[in-house]
């Protein structure tokens, strides 16, 4: 089975344990509107790989960390959308889903997906009490505060931003995750893979820079020119699009020279090139 498969196959799972029972049926559609199509599915792809790299042992386990680190991801961009936040109409190339079924079921939503993140770690913790443990951990982290995804939410509300830690939290804290989630899972220590993480995560954010400056809605499926609408602080009116573009491949350098020593490094460092590809296409133009 592929990699794309078996994420699938393992947030599918996750979210039918959401809408079993005499669970209400809008917020179980709900689920399943929030979660596919899916996206590019990048940080569970890298979770895996990277426990791949690191000879998993017990392939359950990773799954369900690549399903937990997802369903977070999906919850953040339910809540992203929201009219407090980015008021957005459109993700994926459809509305979004407070436009779909209701802001109070948007914020149930991406509630209640994160909830199901650790119930999904919690059942696959009896497989490995200690691994399952520290993926909970890990994946806590990297949601919450000081420095999760709840964090780079936070900053946007401060009169002044520390770039740096707003980038970190709001876009490399899944990446994070994803990296040390897919060690663990292997029964590897998590503190080496942090490195991978950020640099990932500080890519995936110059790109997105990128692409909201110079893309339009149609081409990626959700509203661009939001930084400057909202004001935030941004790759490209920090550094211009020539600026920019350079960062990115010095980031994306230094990402594939940080991967730790592992069984499976000359693959991992083959996926993060073949990811890179994936998340920066329309702007492999500006590249110098």
């Amino acid at each position: 089975m592929s990699i794309e498969a078996r994420v699938d196959a393992a947030i599918r799972n996750a979210v039918a344990q959401g809408q079993g029972g005499k669970a209400p049926a809008n917020l179980s559609r709900a689920l399943s509107y929030a979660t596919t199509p899916g996206g590019a599915r990048i940080r569970p792809t890298i979770l895996v790989s990277v426990a791949m790299a690191c000879g998993e042992d017990h392939p359950d386990v990773t799954n369900a960390a690549a399903a937990a680190v997802e369903l977070v991801h999906c919850a953040s961009l339910v809540h992203d959308d929201l009219p407090c936040f980015d008021d957005a109409d459109m993700r994926r190339g459809r509305p979004s889903l407070h436009r779909a079924f209701s802001h109070p079921l948007a914020v149930l939503t991406g509630d209640s997906l994160i909830v199901l993140a650790f119930e999904v770690l919690a059942r696959a913790a009896g497989l490995v009490p200690g691994r399952g443990l520290a993926l909970v951990m890990a994946l806590a982290q990297q949601t919450g505060m000081p420095s999760g995804i709840c964090a780079g939410q936070g900053w946007e509300s401060e009169a002044e931003i520390d770039l740096s830690a707003y980038h970190r939290s709001k876009t490399g804290a899944l990446f994070i995750a994803a990296t040390q989630m897919g060690a663990i899972a292997a029964g590897h220590e998590a503190e080496p893979w942090y490195e991978l993480g950020a640099r990932i995560g500080e890519a995936f954010q110059v790109a997105d820079d990128l692409r909201d400056a110079l893309c339009d809605a149609s081409t990626l499926g959700k509203p661009t020119g939001q930084d400057s609408l909202h004001g935030r602080p941004n790759a490209v009116s920090e550094l211009g699009v020539q600026g920019a573009s350079r960062r990115l491949n010095d980031i994306l350098s230094g990402a594939i020279a940080s991967i730790p020593s592992c069984p499976g490094e000359a693959r991992l460092a083959q996926m993060v090139r073949m990811q890179a590809d994936r998340i920066i296409p329309v702007v492999s133009t500006f590249r110098v």
